[in-house]
């Protein structure tokens, strides 16, 4: 029982979604056009992005990554404009919530053995950066985030164009990032310990034959998945060579797939295919998004949080470039609003720190980088 409870309260959006979506079916009977909801084309890719990343860091490349870039910092604002800046860049290719999951906790280890006193001056505010840097870095690609992968999907869009509309936004945002590390380690950058970046980064798998032989087949596996995205080859295609191989090779990273995204946007997918046909809720909605795609996407996943906010406006207006930009600059405010944003949140509860001081700061910093990236957003219509 208090599994069942733990996990509810985990995947909160995902019993959020089913329970709309059971709804809606009391609204709209099912029947045969309930198939035509749901984009298989975005489950597929999205299971193969994250079983090839769990593949990835099961080998313990990220960590590696961060270790030997880590090892050439020798001063504070050094190892915090590695720490923050290693989740900005990697979040454009292993999502937002990987970046995360794999660099926060190294940098609550890395903190751990620095000298006294950096841990308590530098961690809440740079997982509060390294957070904000997750989102924002993986707005910039179509595979940064599940949401940019739907809509790229639904925009028509191709690769080139889609970094080209986000790219401002990015610059801007990495402008902001190093500015911050530059005026909050002015008084203190003092050095580090060398040895700050050797623990906690043991890979899950030892390598050896088996490790290059893997690495070299999530290497493949990769590429495939991404010549998906660019609809070079089906779909299909890439999800059947990725399930084959990890059924076959590697079972173990199927364990490690966040099916509960998968399922949040199924039922998200049929909410919103039934309110399409309820003629009240539709109209409303496309009156509501029509010519404020930016302003009412942003607002919208301060309560909802941005991947539900982009399935659901999705469906009430054509203007997708302006969902694209403002479901990730809604990534920042709230602390749902991206719910990357809570496993920052989780594992500085996990470490026993000051959870009430985080929330201030991750607060306060957001809704900074919110105002200056909105400003910008309505400067440059």
């Amino acid at each position: 029982m208090r599994a069942l409870v733990k996990f509810i309260k985990k995947e909160i959006v995902l019993w959020i979604a089913l329970a709309l979506a059971v709804l809606s079916m009391f609204v709209v009977k099912p029947d045969s056009r309930y198939l035509g909801y749901v984009d298989f084309r975005t489950l597929a890719i999205l299971f193969c992005l994250m079983a090839v990343v769990a593949g990835f860091k099961r080998q313990g490349v990220f960590e590696l990554l961060a270790e030997k870039l880590l090892s050439v910092a020798g001063s504070v604002r050094g190892m915090v404009t590695v720490l923050v800046l290693l989740c900005f860049f990697m979040s454009m290719v292993i999502t937002n919530d990987v970046a995360l999951i794999t660099f926060v906790p190294f940098t609550i280890a890395v903190m751990g053995r620095a000298e006294a006193g950096i841990k308590e001056r530098w961690l809440l505010r740079t997982v509060v950066m390294q957070t904000i840097a997750a989102n924002l870095g993986s707005m910039l690609t179509p595979i940064g985030n599940p949401q940019n992968l739907y809509l790229f999907g639904l925009s028509g869009l191709g690769v080139g164009a889609f970094v080209w509309l986000m790219l401002p936004y990015t610059l801007l945002s990495l402008l902001l990032l190093l500015g911050w590390i530059f005026c909050a380690s002015r008084r203190d950058d003092g050095k580090i310990n060398k040895a700050a970046g050797s623990e906690g980064t043991e890979p899950e798998e030892k390598r050896g034959s088996g490790g290059a032989e893997r690495m070299i087949a999530y290497g493949v596996l990769a590429v495939i998945s991404l010549l998906a995205v660019g609809h070079i080859i089906p779909y299909w295609a890439a999800f059947a060579f990725v399930l084959a191989y990890t059924l076959c090779r590697d079972r173990k990273v199927l364990s490690q797939v966040d099916y509960a995204l998968l399922c949040t946007f199924a039922a998200l997918f049929v909410l919103i295919g039934n309110i399409g046909r309820i003629p009240a809720f539709r109209d409303f909605l496309m009156r509501m998004t029509e010519g404020r795609e930016i302003a009412v996407s942003v607002a919208a996943s301060q309560i909802m949080s941005n991947v539900p906010a982009a399935i659901l406006l999705s469906g009430f207006t054509n203007r997708i470039e302006g969902l694209i930009v403002g479901t990730n600059l809604g990534g920042l405010g709230t602390m749902i609003a991206s719910m990357a944003s809570l496993i920052s949140f989780k594992y500085i509860a996990a470490a026993g720190e000051r959870r009430g001081r985080y929330f201030l700061l991750f607060t306060a910093a957001n809704l900074v980088f919110l105002a200056v990236l909105s400003a910008a957003a309505y400067l440059m219509r």
